[in-house]
């Protein structure tokens, strides 16, 4: 970044991996950090969720806390099923959340009994112990696969597409679900 400062305009959870927006200048930030509160921002992850999810997709409108101790706010994201696994029971989701919130996603597929493998706050210790001594996953099965946005000086839109880490990839793979 030849020395510049840059300003994150948003943030992942401790242990997901994926696309992060950094802006170079404070108009920048301005406008994008803008587009995020407006929900212009397409955010699309990848989660490893347990269980057969029922719906190949739906909308999950479930009010979740913004902060750890404030009052609950609007909370929206859409899901598809990508694959369900015939080798254990559990299903790729594809999560595009249209609000930001703290650990929104986690949550929201929790509130639909499907938590994340991986999530230590909001899953099931035995299930994660089972992922992790069977298929090698020793992280949250929580990937930011992509973002998309209007360039804040052009207009443009800018697409980013994250690779998935070997550290996911593989114990996908081993589910069938690569």
């Amino acid at each position: 970044l030849g020395g510049h400062h840059v300003f994150p305009l948003h943030r992942l959870d401790r242990g997901t991996s994926g696309a992060l927006v950094l802006a170079r200048t404070v108009d920048a930030a301005r406008v994008l950090g803008a587009a995020f509160e407006e929900g212009t921002i397409e955010k699309r992850y990848l989660a490893l969720v347990r269980g057969q999810v029922a719906n190949d997709d739906g909308v999950i409108d479930y009010p979740i806390q913004k902060a750890e101790d404030g009052p609950r706010v609007p909370a929206v994201t859409r899901y598809r099923v990508v694959k369900r696994s015939e080798i254990d029971r559990c299903s790729l989701v594809e999560a595009r959340p249209e609000t930001g919130r703290l650990h929104q996603i986690r949550r929201h597929l929790r509130h639909i009994d499907h938590p994340l493998v991986g999530d230590v706050r909001h899953g099931s210790g035995a299930i994660n112990r089972h992922y992790r001594t069977t298929y090698g996953l020793h992280r949250l099965a929580l990937h930011a696969a992509g973002i998309a946005f209007a360039h804040p000086v052009t207009g443009a839109r800018v697409a980013v597409e994250a690779p998935m880490p070997a550290d996911l990839a593989e114990p996908l793979a081993k589910l069938g679900l690569s």
